[in-house]
């Protein structure tokens, strides 16, 4: 005799599943788990276009206006300085960014945006824009000011450069 396996009745759904109490209870797991939602989700949107969150974040460093070099540009983005060489060269074989020698050291090179890169980053903080607010879709606004506010303030207890960017922001 062949037994059949057992299959649910269709009116019966599957009880949802659920995550530990204490990892919930977990701020620190709330955050990693919501930070990795979010950068999945940013890479597979910014590798559709061809890019990565690190071409945006480039762009984003250098449309404040400063020409940068390129050590300044990879220290202020946390990124080694020769992964910045190989996002640079992209970069700039698609004509988004200039490098140029320094003029008063001529062993450093500046980078510039372009009007190219200007319209690509337009682009990068649309989908920026749109991935921002799907994750705090839950929230009202003023939720989402405050979860900024303190995100930022935890940021900056843990790296200078978040404080030094909220200096300059507000």
């Amino acid at each position: 005799m062949i037994s059949s396996p057992s299959v649910e009745p269709p009116d019966q759904p599957a009880a949802p599943l659920r995550l530990p109490q204490e990892l919930v209870a977990s701020t620190a797991f709330l955050l990693g788990r919501l930070g990795y939602a979010c950068k999945g989700r940013a890479v597979e949107e910014f590798e559709v276009l061809g890019f990565s969150p690190y071409h945006y974040s480039v762009l984003a460093l250098l449309s404040e206006g400063e020409r940068e070099t390129q050590a300044t540009i990879a220290d202020a983005l946390g990124v080694d300085r020769s992964q910045l060489v190989g996002l640079l060269d992209s970069l700039e074989e698609r004509g988004m960014i200039e490098r140029r020698r320094d003029p008063h050291d001529r062993r450093r090179h500046v980078v510039s945006l372009t009007a190219a890169g200007k319209k690509q980053l337009a682009k990068f903080r649309s989908l920026i824009k749109r991935l921002d607010e799907d994750i705090v879709a839950p929230l009202d606004p003023e939720s989402r000011e405050t979860l900024h506010e303190l995100l930022l303030r935890i940021a900056s207890h843990h790296d200078p450069r978040f404080a030094a960017a909220s200096v300059g922001s507000g």
